[in-house]
Protein backbone atom coordinates (compact mmCIF):
# COMPACT_ATOMS: atom_id res chain seq x y z
CA UNK A 1 0.00 0.00 0.00
CA UNK A 2 0.83 3.90 -1.12
CA UNK A 3 0.44 6.46 1.14
CA UNK A 4 -0.10 10.02 0.31
CA UNK A 5 2.74 11.09 1.79
CA UNK A 6 4.72 8.91 -0.49
CA UNK A 7 2.40 9.95 -3.60
CA UNK A 8 3.26 13.32 -2.76
CA UNK A 9 7.34 12.92 -2.14
CA UNK A 10 7.06 11.19 -5.69
CA UNK A 11 4.74 13.23 -7.48
CA UNK A 12 6.81 16.72 -5.87
CA UNK A 13 9.82 15.36 -7.98
CA UNK A 14 8.24 16.66 -10.89
CA UNK A 15 6.11 19.61 -9.39
CA UNK A 16 4.89 20.79 -6.47
CA UNK A 17 1.79 19.58 -4.33
CA UNK A 18 0.15 23.55 -3.98
CA UNK A 19 -1.95 22.49 -1.66
CA UNK A 20 0.26 20.83 1.11
CA UNK A 21 0.07 22.17 3.72
CA UNK A 22 -3.93 21.71 3.85
CA UNK A 23 -3.31 18.16 4.17
CA UNK A 24 -3.08 16.44 7.87
CA UNK A 25 -1.10 14.21 9.63
CA UNK A 26 -3.81 11.59 9.61
CA UNK A 27 -5.02 12.31 5.51
CA UNK A 28 -0.78 11.79 4.90
CA UNK A 29 -0.91 8.27 6.07
CA UNK A 30 -3.97 7.17 4.33
CA UNK A 31 -2.85 3.90 2.28
CA UNK A 32 -3.96 3.61 -1.28
CA UNK A 33 -3.86 0.16 -3.37
CA UNK A 34 -3.65 0.83 -7.27
CA UNK A 35 -4.86 4.04 -9.73
CA UNK A 36 -8.47 4.34 -10.96
CA UNK A 37 -10.49 5.85 -13.05
CA UNK A 38 -13.00 8.83 -11.67
CA UNK A 39 -15.97 6.76 -12.33
CA UNK A 40 -14.71 3.77 -11.15
CA UNK A 41 -11.97 3.85 -8.67
CA UNK A 42 -12.67 2.89 -4.87
CA UNK A 43 -12.03 5.11 -1.72
CA UNK A 44 -8.16 3.09 -1.91
CA UNK A 45 -7.48 4.27 -5.08
CA UNK A 46 -6.05 7.60 -6.60
CA UNK A 47 -7.83 8.80 -9.74
CA UNK A 48 -7.17 12.24 -11.48
CA UNK A 49 -9.10 14.67 -13.83
CA UNK A 50 -6.48 15.52 -17.11
CA UNK A 51 -9.12 16.45 -19.17
CA UNK A 52 -12.01 18.53 -18.81
CA UNK A 53 -14.40 16.52 -21.01
CA UNK A 54 -14.45 14.06 -17.62
CA UNK A 55 -15.71 16.85 -15.28
CA UNK A 56 -19.02 15.58 -15.26
CA UNK A 57 -17.47 11.96 -13.59
CA UNK A 58 -15.96 13.92 -10.32
CA UNK A 59 -18.41 15.47 -8.41
CA UNK A 60 -19.58 11.55 -8.22
CA UNK A 61 -16.32 9.88 -7.47
CA UNK A 62 -15.43 7.34 -4.75
CA UNK A 63 -11.79 7.68 -4.90
CA UNK A 64 -10.29 8.29 -2.42
CA UNK A 65 -8.00 11.02 -3.97
CA UNK A 66 -8.06 13.04 -7.16
CA UNK A 67 -5.42 14.84 -9.00
CA UNK A 68 -7.20 18.11 -10.23
CA UNK A 69 -6.04 21.90 -10.62
CA UNK A 70 -6.75 24.60 -9.19
CA UNK A 71 -9.95 25.46 -11.32
CA UNK A 72 -11.61 22.09 -10.00
CA UNK A 73 -10.05 21.53 -6.56
CA UNK A 74 -13.63 22.80 -4.67
CA UNK A 75 -16.07 20.35 -7.02
CA UNK A 76 -13.74 17.61 -5.82
CA UNK A 77 -15.76 15.30 -3.15
CA UNK A 78 -15.49 15.65 0.63
CA UNK A 79 -14.87 12.23 0.35
CA UNK A 80 -11.66 12.47 -1.36
CA UNK A 81 -8.60 14.06 -0.38
CA UNK A 82 -7.26 16.77 -3.29
CA UNK A 83 -4.26 16.73 -4.67
CA UNK A 84 -3.86 20.38 -6.10
CA UNK A 85 -0.78 20.44 -8.81
CA UNK A 86 -1.00 22.52 -12.48
CA UNK A 87 -0.34 19.14 -14.29
CA UNK A 88 -2.30 16.41 -13.11
CA UNK A 89 -1.51 13.96 -16.10
CA UNK A 90 2.47 14.57 -15.15
CA UNK A 91 1.40 14.06 -11.40
CA UNK A 92 -0.79 10.57 -12.68
CA UNK A 93 2.37 9.57 -14.40
CA UNK A 94 4.88 10.05 -11.34
CA UNK A 95 2.45 8.31 -9.11
CA UNK A 96 1.68 5.30 -11.25
CA UNK A 97 5.33 4.31 -10.90
CA UNK A 98 4.90 3.35 -7.20
CA UNK A 99 1.89 0.92 -7.85
CA UNK A 100 4.13 -1.16 -10.51
CA UNK A 101 4.80 -4.77 -9.69
CA UNK A 102 8.43 -4.82 -9.96
CA UNK A 103 9.85 -8.67 -10.85
CA UNK A 104 10.88 -10.76 -7.90
CA UNK A 105 14.28 -12.11 -9.23
CA UNK A 106 17.40 -11.47 -6.93
CA UNK A 107 21.04 -11.70 -7.63
CA UNK A 108 22.47 -14.24 -10.66
CA UNK A 109 21.32 -16.88 -11.68
CA UNK A 110 23.11 -20.08 -12.01
CA UNK A 111 22.34 -20.83 -15.53
CA UNK A 112 23.51 -17.14 -16.42
CA UNK A 113 26.88 -17.58 -18.70
CA UNK A 114 28.81 -14.70 -17.64
CA UNK A 115 32.34 -14.21 -19.06
CA UNK A 116 35.36 -13.94 -16.45
CA UNK A 117 36.16 -10.47 -18.11
CA UNK A 118 32.59 -9.32 -17.45
CA UNK A 119 32.83 -6.86 -14.84
CA UNK A 120 29.08 -6.98 -12.98
CA UNK A 121 28.42 -4.05 -10.43
CA UNK A 122 26.43 -4.32 -7.27
CA UNK A 123 23.17 -5.94 -7.39
CA UNK A 124 22.56 -6.52 -10.12
CA UNK A 125 20.36 -9.09 -11.26
CA UNK A 126 20.42 -11.71 -13.88
CA UNK A 127 17.79 -13.59 -14.95
CA UNK A 128 17.72 -17.64 -16.21
CA UNK A 129 19.78 -18.05 -19.48
CA UNK A 130 21.26 -14.57 -20.29
CA UNK A 131 24.89 -14.61 -22.23
CA UNK A 132 27.29 -12.24 -21.10
CA UNK A 133 29.97 -11.47 -23.11
CA UNK A 134 33.39 -10.94 -22.46
CA UNK A 135 34.66 -7.28 -21.18
CA UNK A 136 30.66 -6.26 -21.06
CA UNK A 137 30.88 -4.00 -17.89
CA UNK A 138 26.72 -3.66 -15.90
CA UNK A 139 26.12 -0.60 -13.82
CA UNK A 140 24.94 -1.32 -10.33
CA UNK A 141 21.49 -1.68 -9.20
CA UNK A 142 20.39 -3.00 -13.25
CA UNK A 143 18.37 -6.04 -14.08
CA UNK A 144 18.53 -8.43 -16.77
CA UNK A 145 15.35 -10.58 -17.03
CA UNK A 146 16.07 -14.63 -18.89
CA UNK A 147 16.92 -15.01 -22.29
CA UNK A 148 19.17 -11.57 -22.26
CA UNK A 149 22.02 -11.24 -24.63
CA UNK A 150 24.87 -8.61 -24.55
CA UNK A 151 28.06 -9.52 -26.84
CA UNK A 152 31.49 -8.88 -26.14
CA UNK A 153 32.81 -5.21 -25.14
CA UNK A 154 29.65 -3.40 -24.51
CA UNK A 155 28.80 -1.12 -21.44
CA UNK A 156 25.73 -1.02 -19.66
CA UNK A 157 24.80 2.04 -17.18
CA UNK A 158 23.51 1.50 -14.07
CA UNK A 159 19.46 1.23 -12.94
CA UNK A 160 18.80 -0.49 -16.55
CA UNK A 161 15.80 -2.61 -16.94
CA UNK A 162 16.16 -5.53 -19.82
CA UNK A 163 13.30 -7.50 -20.60
CA UNK A 164 14.05 -11.27 -22.00
CA UNK A 165 15.12 -11.96 -25.87
CA UNK A 166 16.48 -8.70 -26.21
CA UNK A 167 19.95 -8.78 -28.00
CA UNK A 168 22.55 -6.04 -27.72
CA UNK A 169 25.37 -6.02 -30.27
CA UNK A 170 29.04 -6.05 -29.43
CA UNK A 171 30.81 -2.40 -28.26
CA UNK A 172 27.31 -1.09 -27.62
CA UNK A 173 27.68 1.48 -24.93
CA UNK A 174 24.19 1.98 -23.12
CA UNK A 175 23.61 5.16 -20.49
CA UNK A 176 21.80 5.18 -17.55
CA UNK A 177 18.22 4.42 -16.39
CA UNK A 178 17.68 2.75 -19.65
CA UNK A 179 14.73 0.84 -20.58
CA UNK A 180 14.68 -1.98 -23.10
CA UNK A 181 11.77 -4.16 -23.66
CA UNK A 182 10.92 -7.58 -24.85
CA UNK A 183 13.01 -8.74 -28.31
CA UNK A 184 14.61 -5.42 -29.01
CA UNK A 185 17.72 -5.79 -30.88
CA UNK A 186 20.10 -2.83 -30.61
CA UNK A 187 23.23 -2.97 -31.88
CA UNK A 188 22.70 -5.20 -34.92
CA UNK A 189 24.22 -5.25 -38.00
CA UNK A 190 22.74 -2.64 -40.34
CA UNK A 191 21.15 -2.91 -43.72
CA UNK A 192 24.45 -1.89 -46.17
CA UNK A 193 25.06 -4.18 -49.40
CA UNK A 194 26.88 -2.28 -52.58
CA UNK A 195 25.55 -3.81 -55.95
CA UNK A 196 27.75 -6.01 -58.00
CA UNK A 197 27.52 -5.78 -61.70
CA UNK A 198 24.62 -7.96 -62.07
CA UNK A 199 23.11 -8.42 -58.53
CA UNK A 200 20.75 -11.51 -59.86
CA UNK A 201 23.88 -13.79 -60.98
CA UNK A 202 26.25 -12.20 -58.38
CA UNK A 203 24.73 -10.86 -55.71
CA UNK A 204 25.60 -7.95 -53.34
CA UNK A 205 28.48 -6.95 -51.40
CA UNK A 206 28.11 -7.21 -47.79
CA UNK A 207 29.48 -3.86 -45.87
CA UNK A 208 30.93 -4.60 -42.69
CA UNK A 209 29.20 -2.30 -39.98
CA UNK A 210 32.15 -0.72 -37.92
CA UNK A 211 30.49 1.65 -36.16
CA UNK A 212 28.63 1.17 -32.60
CA UNK A 213 25.24 2.39 -31.10
CA UNK A 214 25.45 4.21 -28.44
CA UNK A 215 22.52 5.09 -26.54
CA UNK A 216 21.84 7.99 -23.81
CA UNK A 217 20.38 7.82 -20.09
CA UNK A 218 16.53 7.76 -19.42
CA UNK A 219 16.14 6.23 -22.55
CA UNK A 220 12.91 3.91 -23.20
CA UNK A 221 13.17 1.54 -26.54
CA UNK A 222 10.03 -0.43 -27.44
CA UNK A 223 9.39 -4.45 -27.96
CA UNK A 224 10.67 -5.72 -30.92
CA UNK A 225 11.95 -2.09 -31.78
CA UNK A 226 15.33 -2.55 -33.66
CA UNK A 227 18.37 0.00 -33.82
CA UNK A 228 21.43 -0.68 -36.05
CA UNK A 229 24.85 -0.16 -35.50
CA UNK A 230 26.60 2.29 -37.73
CA UNK A 231 28.57 1.75 -40.67
CA UNK A 232 31.71 3.85 -40.11
CA UNK A 233 30.09 6.06 -37.27
CA UNK A 234 27.73 5.72 -34.74
CA UNK A 235 23.94 4.96 -34.33
CA UNK A 236 23.16 7.78 -31.51
CA UNK A 237 20.46 8.33 -29.60
CA UNK A 238 19.87 10.94 -27.06
CA UNK A 239 18.80 11.32 -23.63
CA UNK A 240 15.30 11.19 -22.65
CA UNK A 241 14.35 9.53 -25.99
CA UNK A 242 11.62 7.63 -25.98
CA UNK A 243 10.83 4.57 -28.93
CA UNK A 244 7.48 2.78 -29.23
CA UNK A 245 7.08 -1.04 -29.91
CA UNK A 246 8.09 -2.47 -33.74
CA UNK A 247 10.21 0.88 -34.73
CA UNK A 248 13.47 0.60 -37.24
CA UNK A 249 16.23 3.20 -36.48
CA UNK A 250 18.84 2.08 -39.31
CA UNK A 251 22.90 2.73 -39.58
CA UNK A 252 24.20 5.66 -38.54
CA UNK A 253 20.80 7.56 -37.55
CA UNK A 254 20.90 10.44 -34.57
CA UNK A 255 18.15 11.13 -32.67
CA UNK A 256 18.42 14.29 -30.48
CA UNK A 257 17.45 14.52 -26.33
CA UNK A 258 13.80 14.33 -25.58
CA UNK A 259 11.91 13.20 -28.99
CA UNK A 260 9.39 10.65 -28.83
CA UNK A 261 8.73 8.15 -31.89
CA UNK A 262 5.69 6.11 -32.14
CA UNK A 263 5.21 2.70 -33.38
CA UNK A 264 5.70 1.04 -36.85
CA UNK A 265 7.84 4.49 -38.16
CA UNK A 266 11.03 3.76 -39.80
CA UNK A 267 14.10 5.76 -40.09
CA UNK A 268 16.24 5.54 -42.64
CA UNK A 269 20.39 5.19 -42.64
CA UNK A 270 22.46 8.66 -42.14
CA UNK A 271 19.28 10.88 -40.74
CA UNK A 272 19.60 13.16 -38.06
CA UNK A 273 16.54 14.42 -36.13
CA UNK A 274 16.34 17.27 -33.97
CA UNK A 275 15.78 17.65 -30.34
CA UNK A 276 11.72 17.27 -28.50
CA UNK A 277 10.52 15.78 -31.85
CA UNK A 278 7.74 14.03 -31.84
CA UNK A 279 7.07 11.61 -34.66
CA UNK A 280 3.66 9.76 -35.26
CA UNK A 281 2.72 5.99 -35.96
CA UNK A 282 3.91 4.67 -39.37
CA UNK A 283 5.99 7.87 -40.17
CA UNK A 284 8.59 7.06 -43.16
CA UNK A 285 11.83 9.19 -42.84
CA UNK A 286 14.12 8.68 -46.28
CA UNK A 287 18.04 8.27 -44.82
CA UNK A 288 20.52 11.37 -45.47
CA UNK A 289 18.54 14.25 -44.41
CA UNK A 290 17.86 16.53 -41.41
CA UNK A 291 15.04 17.15 -39.61
CA UNK A 292 15.48 20.21 -36.77
CA UNK A 293 14.29 20.53 -33.30
CA UNK A 294 10.76 20.97 -32.51
CA UNK A 295 8.97 19.57 -35.28
CA UNK A 296 6.24 17.29 -35.17
CA UNK A 297 5.12 14.65 -37.57
CA UNK A 298 1.42 13.25 -37.72
CA UNK A 299 1.18 9.38 -38.71
CA UNK A 300 1.68 7.92 -41.63
CA UNK A 301 3.56 10.81 -42.92
CA UNK A 302 6.30 10.56 -45.35
CA UNK A 303 9.89 12.39 -45.14
CA UNK A 304 11.52 12.72 -48.08
CA UNK A 305 13.78 15.62 -47.88
CA UNK A 306 15.14 18.18 -45.27
CA UNK A 307 12.69 20.09 -42.52
CA UNK A 308 14.27 23.25 -41.80
CA UNK A 309 11.50 24.67 -39.65
CA UNK A 310 10.00 23.61 -36.57
CA UNK A 311 6.39 22.94 -36.67
CA UNK A 312 3.83 20.52 -37.57
CA UNK A 313 4.27 18.58 -40.59
CA UNK A 314 1.54 15.88 -42.21
CA UNK A 315 1.21 14.31 -45.59
CA UNK A 316 -0.96 10.81 -44.55
CA UNK A 317 -4.36 10.60 -45.91
CA UNK A 318 -7.56 10.35 -43.59
CA UNK A 319 -9.99 7.78 -44.48
CA UNK A 320 -13.23 8.28 -46.36
CA UNK A 321 -16.04 6.58 -48.15
CA UNK A 322 -13.95 4.25 -50.65
CA UNK A 323 -15.75 6.03 -53.28
CA UNK A 324 -14.86 9.05 -52.55
CA UNK A 325 -11.38 8.46 -52.14
CA UNK A 326 -11.08 6.53 -55.97
CA UNK A 327 -12.47 9.90 -57.16
CA UNK A 328 -10.32 11.67 -55.43
CA UNK A 329 -7.33 9.78 -56.66
CA UNK A 330 -8.49 10.16 -60.22
CA UNK A 331 -8.16 13.57 -59.75
CA UNK A 332 -5.01 13.29 -58.00
CA UNK A 333 -3.17 11.16 -61.07
CA UNK A 334 -4.80 13.99 -63.28
CA UNK A 335 -2.46 16.40 -61.43
CA UNK A 336 0.11 15.01 -62.29
CA UNK A 337 0.01 15.33 -66.17
CA UNK A 338 -0.68 19.23 -66.18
Amino acid sequence: MITIEQLITRIEQRQPIINKAEIDTEELCQPFSSVGSLTTASQQQLSFLADPHYISSLSSSDAGAVLVTEAYRDQVPTSAIALVVSNPYLAYASASQLFARHSLSNGIHPSAVIADSAVIGEQVNIGPFCVIGDNVQIGARSALDAHVVVEANTSIGTDCVIKSQVVVGPECVIGNYVRLHAGASIGSEGFGFAPTKDPSTTGWERIAQLGRVIIGDHVRVGSQTCIDRGAIDDTVIGNHVIIDNLVQVAHNVRIGDGTAIAAQTGIAGSTTIGKRCIIGGAVGITGHIEITDDVVLSGMTMVTKSIKTAGSYSSGTAAMPTANWRRAAVRFRQLGNN
